[in-house]
C-alpha cells in the first residue's frame, strides 16, 4: 500500500509531505496506481521548483520513498504558490484514494 503523509501548520498551511510503500495494484510497469500517485507527487515537486522558483528539501530511495518538506520563509508570493500547488496535490491524490483506496491511503498531520 502506499502511504501518503501530509503535515499542515497551525494555520492549514502544508509543511511537508511523505509518501512511501508499493501499491501492489499490478506488476511492475502495470501499476496504474502507482504512476498515477508518482506522477502527481512528482509533478508536483517539479513545479513547485519550476513555477514557484522553491527549492524544497527533498529525500527520496528507490524503494518508493520521498519526502517533500517546503522552507519555512518564503516570500508571500512564492508561498501562496507552493500551496495553490501542494493542494492541487492533496485534492489528486484523494481522487485516487477514493478510487483505489485499499491501494493508497493518505493521513494529514
Amino acid at each position: 500500500m502506499i502511504r501518503v503523509r501530509i503535515k499542515r501548520k497551525k494555520n492549514g498551511n502544508i509543511s511537508s509531505f511523505e509518501m512511501s510503500g508499493h501499491a501492489e495494484f499490478a506488476g511492475y510497469g502495470q501499476d496504474i496506481v502507482c504512476a498515477g500517485a508518482s506522477a502527481v507527487s512528482f509533478g508536483t515537486v517539479n513545479a513547485i521548483m519550476e513555477v514557484a522558483g522553491v527549492e524544497p528539501e527533498i529525500r527520496q530511495s528507490e524503494s518508493g520513498f520521498l519526502e517533500c518538506k517546503i522552507p519555512a520563509q518564503l516570500p508571500e508570493e512564492q508561498a501562496a504558490k507552493v500551496q495553490i500547488l501542494l493542494e492541487g496535490m492533496v485534492v489528486s491524490l484523494e481522487t485516487i484514494e477514493r478510487e483505489y483506496g485499499e491501494f493508497i491511503h493518505i493521513t494529514f498531520e
